[in-house]
C-alpha cells in the first residue's frame, strides 16, 4: 500500500487530490507556508534552463521553461516563487505556439520573496520566464580571484535549501514538488560549470550541458563555475576541485566509493548513477549540501588523515533520506536529517568500526543536549511549527541527532535485523516522494510496528516527534574510548598530571574534541599555555579541534590565540564553526569591539546565508543559529 492510502481522507476531495503530495489542511490545499506556488493546481514537471554568467556585473541572465501540468480542470494560472529577479517577459506555449501572457509580480516578502503569478491560457502546456538574478541574489555567491585557492579565476556557486532557489530560479520553491530538469550554461573562457546532473570532466569549451533525468525538489538545484578540476575516486565516483586541492581532496576522499557499497548492500541501490564530490571555497557556508550526483564540501574537512571524512558519509546517505525520500515541508526536516545521521553513523560503523561510530555517537548527543538548552521548548520537537518564520531557524542539532537518536531507539527495541529490514522497505516503497510526520507515523504503524505488536506504542513515537526535549526513556550514548580522556583530562586539571604526560599522541580527532569540550568554562589562560606548548593548538589544522581551542581562548582571554582567531574567522564561513566564535566574543563589551573589528573585515568574504545570521548577532538581543 502506498503511504498516500494510509493519510486521512480529505473531506474536500475524498482523497489527496493531485500527484503533488505535501502537507494539506481540510479543504485539501497545499500548506507548506514557505511558498506562495499551489501545486495541487498546477504543477511544473520539467524545466529547461539556459544561462549566461556574467562575473563582472554578477548576474545569470537567461531563461527557464516549465513543463506544466494541471490537476484542478479549472485552474487558469502558474504561480511560481520568485525573490529579487528582475522578470522580462513571459510567454506560454499553446497548441505549438508562443505567444506572451499576463504575469504579475506580487507583493515582496521579507523572507518569501514575491509570488510570480502567470495566466496559464486553456491548452497551455509550457511556460517561459525571462529574467536575471541580481547581485545579492541569497542562493549565489560570486567570489573574485583573490577568494579562491588558486587566486587566479573567480568561482561561482548557488547554495539552494532552504528557500534560496527562488533567488536564481523563478520555480515552485517547496520541497512537495520534483521535476527533472536540463540546463544550458555559458560560462567565460576558461572556466568550467558543474551542476547536481551528469556532468563532463572532460568538457572545458565554456558552452555546458545537463541533464537530470530524476525528479528532484527545488532546493536541490545546484550549480558552480570555477577553475575545477576532478580526480576519478572509483568507477561511478570522482572528486572536482581547483587544481591546487585536487590531489589533496582525492586522498582525504579515497574511501567515497567504498561508502556508496556499504550503503547499498544494507539500504538498496543507489539511485542516482554516479556519486562526485564538488570541493568550494572555503566561503561555502555549511558543511556539505547533497546536491544529487555532485555533493558540495566544505574544505574545512581536509584534514590531512581522513578523521573528518563522517561528513562525506552524511551527504552521501542523503541521496537515501532526504534525495530519494523528502521532507514534504521544512517544519518536519528531521526526516531528511535524522535518518541521514542514523545512516551516517551506520557507514561509519562499516568503513571505520563501532568504536569511531560510537565516539561520533556521543559527541552528537552532547551537542543535542546543549541544542536542547538554547532552544525554546516548542523548537526541540522533531516536528516543528515553522510557518511565519525562516525556514532556516529550524536548522539546528536537534532534527540531525534527536532524529538520530529516535531511529536509534526503534533499532534498539525492534532488532538490528527488523529495523534494517524496515528502513530498506520504507526507502523502496517511497522513492522519489515527499513524505511527513503524519505519514511517517502510519508507515511505522504498518510496516514496524506491526511486526512485533506491544514493543512500542504510538504514543511513545507520537512523544519523540512532537514532544519537546527528549523522553525519558531514551537511549544514552556511550563510548568507552572516551573513558580514559575523562581520567586524563581530571588529573590534568586537579594538577596531578601535567600536559606533557597526557597520552595524547594517540588520540584521534573524536578523542581531542572529547577532551578540550570537557572543559567546559574551565580552561583558563595558564593551562591553555601550557597544553599549547605541548600540543601547538593553536596552529593546529585540523578545522574541528581549532574550533573547540579557539573557543576556549576566547573564554579564557589567552592572547596567544589573537591572531589565529583573527586568520580562522577571516578565512572560513562555516557557520557551524565561526558563529560560535562570534557569540563568545560578543559576551563582553571589549569582545564585541573585537567582533566588530573582525567582522567588517569578513564579512564581504561570507556567504549571504552567513552573513545574515551574524548580522543578527550584533543587533540588540541577537542570538546565533
Amino acid at each position: 500500500m502506498h503511504w498516500r492510502e494510509l493519510l486521512p481522507l480529505c473531506a474536500a476531495c475524498g482523497g489527496v487530490a493531485c500527484g503533488v503530495v505535501i502537507a494539506m489542511n481540510d479543504a485539501c490545499a497545499a500548506t507548506d507556508p514557505h511558498s506562495f506556488s499551489r501545486p495541487e493546481e498546477v504543477a511544473v514537471t520539467h524545466l529547461d534552463l539556459d544561462l549566461a554568467a556574467d562575473f563582472t556585473a554578477r548576474r545569470l541572465a537567461g531563461e527557464a521553461v516549465f513543463r506544466v501540468q494541471r490537476h484542478a480542470a479549472s485552474a487558469d494560472r502558474l504561480i511560481l516563487d520568485s525573490r529579487d529577479l528582475d522578470i522580462s517577459a513571459v510567454e506560454a506555449r499553446t497548441g505549438g505556439a508562443w505567444q506572451a501572457v499576463d504575469w504579475h509580480l506580487g507583493e515582496a516578502d521579507a523572507v518569501l520573496g514575491a509570488p510570480l503569478e502567470i495566466a496559464l491560457p486553456a491548452g497551455a502546456d509550457r511556460v517561459r520566464v525571462q529574467y536575471r538574478t541580481r547581485p545579492e541574489a541569497s542562493g549565489l555567491q560570486w567570489l573574485a580571484p583573490e577568494q579562491t585557492a588558486g587566486k587566479r579565476q573567480p568561482f561561482l556557486f548557488s547554495q539552494s535549501q532552504a528557500i534560496h532557489a527562488r533567488s536564481w530560479v523563478p520555480l515552485q520553491d517547496t520541497p512537495a514538488v520534483r521535476f527533472t530538469f536540463t540546463a544550458k550554461i555559458t560560462t567565460p573562457a576558461g572556466l568550467k560549470a558543474v551542476m547536481g546532473a551528469d556532468n563532463d570532466a572532460a568538457d572545458r569549451d565554456g558552452d555546458y550541458h545537463f541533464t537530470m533525468r530524476q525528479p528532484v525538489p527545488s532546493y536541490l538545484l545546484a550549480l558552480a563555475i570555477g577553475d575545477l578540476a576532478f580526480k576519478p575516486l572509483g568507477p561511478r565516483t570522482g572528486v572536482y576541485a581547483e587544481p591546487s586541492m585536487l590531489d589533496a581532496a582525492a586522498a582525504e576522499f579515497a574511501a567515497t566509493e567504498d561508502m556508496v557499497k556499504a550503503i547499498e548492500q544494507r539500504f538498496g541501490p543507489y539511485a542516482w548513477e554516479r556519486y562526485d564530490l564538488l570541493i568550494l571555497p572555503p566561503s561555502f557556508p555549511f558543511g556539505g549540501m547533497e546536491n544529487p550526483r555532485l555533493s558540495f564540501i566544505t574544505p574545512t574537512v581536509i584534514a590531512g588523515d581522513r578523521s573528518l571524512v563522517s561528513l562525506i558519509a552524511h551527504e552521501l546517505a542523503h541521496s537515501w533520506s532526504g534525495n530519494l525520500v523528502t521532507n514534504a515541508t521544512w517544519g518536519d526536516l528531521w526526516l531528511n536529517e535524522g535518518f541521514t545521521t542514523y545512516l551516517e553513523r551506520r557507514i561509519v560503523e562499516d568503513l571505520f568500526g563501532s568504536r569511531q561510530a560510537g565516539m561520533e555517537a556521543v559527541l552528537g548527543y552532547r551537542d543535542l543536549l546543549a541544542e536542547i538548552d538554547r532552544k525554546p521548548a516548542a523548537d526541540s520537537a522533531l516536528s516543528v511549527d515553522l510557518a511565519g518564520r525562516d525556514p532556516d531557524d529550524g536548522f539546528s542539532d536537534i532534527p540531525y541527532e534527536k532524529g538520530r537518536l529516535f531511529l536509534a531507539w526503534l533499532e534498539q527495541c525492534f532488532g538490528r535485523e527488523a529495523f534494517d529490514r524496515w528502513l530498506k522497505g520504507y526507502f523502496a516503497r517511497h522513492r522519489f516522494q515527499t513524505i511527513t510526520s503524519t505519514a511517517l507515523l502510519a508507515e511505522l504503524e504498518q510496516y514496524l510496528l506491526a511486526t512485533a505488536p506491544g514493543t512500542v506504542t504510538m504514543g511513545q513515537l507520537r512523544e519523540w516527534i512532537y514532544g519537546p526535549g527528549l523522553p525519558d526513556f531514551h537511549p544514552v550514548p556511550v563510548s568507552a574510548a572516551f573513558e580514559p580522556i575523562d581520567t586524563a583530562r581530571n588529573e590534568f586539571i586537579a594538577g596531578r598530571r601535567a600536559a606533557a604526560d597526557l597520552p595524547a599522541a594517540s588520540w584521534s580527532t573524536q578523542e581531542w574534541l572529547y577532551f578540550l569540550d570537557g572543559f567546559g568554562d574551565g580552561l583558563d589562560a595558564a593551562r591553555m599555555a601550557e597544553l599549547d606548548r605541548t600540543f601547538k593548538l593553536t596552529a593546529s589544522g585540523n578545522s574541528e579541534i581549532a574550533h573547540l581551542w579557539l573557543k576556549h581562548a576566547v573564554r579564557a582571554g589567552y592572547p596567544a590565540a589573537d591572531r589565529r582567531l583573527e586568520q580562522y574567522l577571516i578565512g572560513i564561513g562555516r557557520r557551524k564553526l565561526i558563529v560560535p566564535l562570534y557569540e563568545e566574543l560578543l559576551k563582553t563589551a571589549a569582545g564585541r569591539e573585537r567582533a566588530a573589528a573582525i567582522y567588517a573585515k569578513a564579512r564581504a568574504g561570507y556567504h549571504p546565508v552567513a552573513q545574515v545570521t551574524i548580522d543578527k548577532l550584533f543587533q540588540p538581543g541577537g542570538e546565533g543559529e
